[in-house]
Formats: C-alpha cells, structure tokens, sequence
C-alpha cells in the first residue's frame, strides 16, 4: 500500500514523521509521502526540515518515505508560483488542496493546480468535465480520498475522471493513526465511488508509477 497525502506535527497532524512512519509500516503501507500544509510563509522550512528528517530515516526496513507538500489555502494566481518553488527547495512530490465540499477553498484552485502540473490534486470536489480532461492532458493525478468529509465527492470524480480520461489515486489524507486505512477498506471505499475491483487495483498502479518515477530521479 502507499499513502502519498500525510500530515504531521509540522502542519495540522498528531504524529511526529518517525511515528508516522512507524505506524504506517505497521499497518502494512510500503510507501509514505509527507505532504505537511504549505504556503509561502512556511514553505522553505517544511521542505528543509522533512528533507533532513528523510535522509536520516530513508532506511525504514522495506519503507519508502518522499518529500512533498501540500499547497493550501494559496490564493490561485500563485498556486504555480509556489509549485515552481517547492520544486526548487526539493519536494519531491507536490499537492495541491483542491476545492473539497467542506472547506472554502477559493474557486479556480482546481484549475490553477491542473494549469501549474502538480503531481496531485487531492480531493478535486465538484470538479468540472473540462478540468477533469484538462489533468489527464497535463499528467496530473486526481485524488479518491478515505478521508470524511472530503470523500463526499469520490463518486463524482471517479465517474468524470473514466469519462474524460483522468489518472487516478487513492490516499488517506493522513493526520492522525487511525486515518492510516487497511487495504480491506481502501478497496471498499474505491467500489463504494462506482469503480470497478479492475479500476481500483489500477489506481493503486498509478500510485506506484509516480513512487518509482520519483525514486528514479532521487537515486
């Protein structure tokens, strides 16, 4: 299994990145990303700290852990901005927060992200049928999430996404250890969207292409 949406101390999780990653090991996960919440106030710090945290921990018995961030809450205009930015400081691995149901993301978030070439759009929301063609033009993954609240809409992105072509992936969102799913229950949630057992064992592919694309670069 792999989780590449995680939060830790360094922005609104519960754990520590050690213990995250312990657990994660535990519950049977092969591959971790530490996406803490960024915008340009912590960006350079978040990046800097997990990079040097990584490095000492890469090693984790059979777990792979990546850099990444989370842009959150950045007003769209600047969204590429920041992606450019966290790419340069490092991240291996960048999300943007997209326009979920239960928080008040500004609207033309999804859009900016897509446009930007993130590597994930976590949580899309009511994403549009032209958005939805638009990530799979520019590679950009889109998120089925185990996450409440935010999976409200993963029936919708699951059926415009085999519509028009969209990448998918399946993450938890992490934030806390009981936010880290079995793989029982990340397949139930999948079908629970409307994807087929062929669709979902293909979401978990994507996930591992992107992990063996940024292992690559990364040596």
């Amino acid at each position: 299994m792999i989780d590449l949406h995680t939060h830790t101390v360094f922005s609104d999780g519960v754990l520590i990145p050690a213990e995250l990653a312990r657990r994660a090991k535990v519950m049977g996960y092969q591959c971790l990303a530490v996406t803490d919440h960024v915008d340009f106030t912590n960006l350079s710090w978040i990046v800097n700290s997990l990079s040097q945290g990584v490095k000492k921990m890469i090693s984790m018995d059979g777990l792979d852990l990546i850099v990444g961030v989370e842009i959150t809450h950045v007003p769209p205009p600047l969204i590429d901005e920041v992606t450019q930015e966290a790419r340069r400081l490092g991240a291996d691995l960048v999300l943007v927060h997209g326009e979920t149901l239960v928080e008040p993301v500004e609207e033309g978030t999804n859009l900016a992200a897509i446009e930007a070439g993130v590597d994930i759009l976590a949580h899309p929301g009511l994403i549009s049928c032209e958005e939805v063609s638009l990530a799979a033009k520019n590679k950009v993954a889109l998120e089925i999430t185990t996450r409440k609240g935010h999976c409200l809409t993963n029936g919708h992105v699951a059926a415009l996404s085999r519509q028009y072509g969209g990448k998918l992936v399946i993450n938890n969102d992490t934030h806390a250890p009981e936010d880290l799913v079995s793989r029982e229950l990340r397949k139930m949630i999948a079908l629970g969207a409307g994807l087929s057992e062929e669709e979902y064992f293909q979401i978990e592919r994507n996930s591992w292409d992107i992990v063996q694309r940024i292992l690559a670069s990364t040596g």
